[in-house]
This record gives structure tokens, sequence and C-alpha cells, in this order.
């Protein structure tokens, strides 16, 4: 998978992390974890954003281990929400694949990079 699908991914993610946002403002009035959610669930793209236009290899690697670590607090507080009952079980199951998926791939990435 080449770093353009990521982008393409990370960007169709943030989209959903914003509609959810929207949603949990709106219907449970929820703005603390939701905006936390938010932030991390947006910055995963905008960091790989950044990262294609990297001035070196070291800043794209450093980008793409952000993004890393945005995803992955990112599914903290996606569990944290289902836990605690702000999103449901079919909301969670609809949005997990594609945290999951992004992680694996972030991951892979990172690992390569960071080995060259």
């Amino acid at each position: 998978m080449n770093s353009n699908a990521i982008e393409i991914k990370s960007f169709d993610f943030a989209i959903r992390i914003v509609k959810l946002y929207e949603h949990l403002t709106k219907t449970k009035k929820e703005f603390v974890l939701s905006k936390q959610l938010l932030r991390s669930g947006t910055s995963i793209g905008a960091n790989v954003s950044e990262a294609q236009h990297g001035q070196s290899k070291a800043d794209f690697n450093a980008k793409m281990n952000i993004a890393l670590k945005e995803a992955e607090e990112t599914y903290y507080w996606l569990r944290l929400m289902h836990k605690t009952e702000y999103i449901t079980d079919i909301e969670f199951n609809s949005i997990y694949p594609d945290i999951k998926e992004i992680i694996r791939i972030l991951t892979a990435i990172c690992k390569a990079t960071n080995h060259k």
C-alpha cells in the first residue's frame, strides 16, 4: 500500500470523525470527549498530508510516526466513548475497522521507513 492510499483513507476517516463529532454534540450534548476525538481523528490525515511534502526522509518519518500516534489516540477515544455508551455498538462497529486499518497501514509505513 503506498502513501497515497493512506492519504485517501485518512482523509475519508477525518470526514467520518467530523460527522461523528457533529452527531455527538447535537444528539448527546457531549463536548469534551468528542472534542478530543475530533482533534486526534482529524490530525491523522493532516500529518499524513504534511509527510507527503516533507523536507527530508527524517521529516517524512517523523510526520508518519505522529500520524500513527494520533491514530492510536483516536482508537482510545473511540473505545472509551463506546464503553461509556456515547456511541452505540453499531456506530463503533462501523468505524472500528477503519481505524484499525489505518493503524495497520501506518505501522507498516513507519516500520519500512524507519529501517531505511
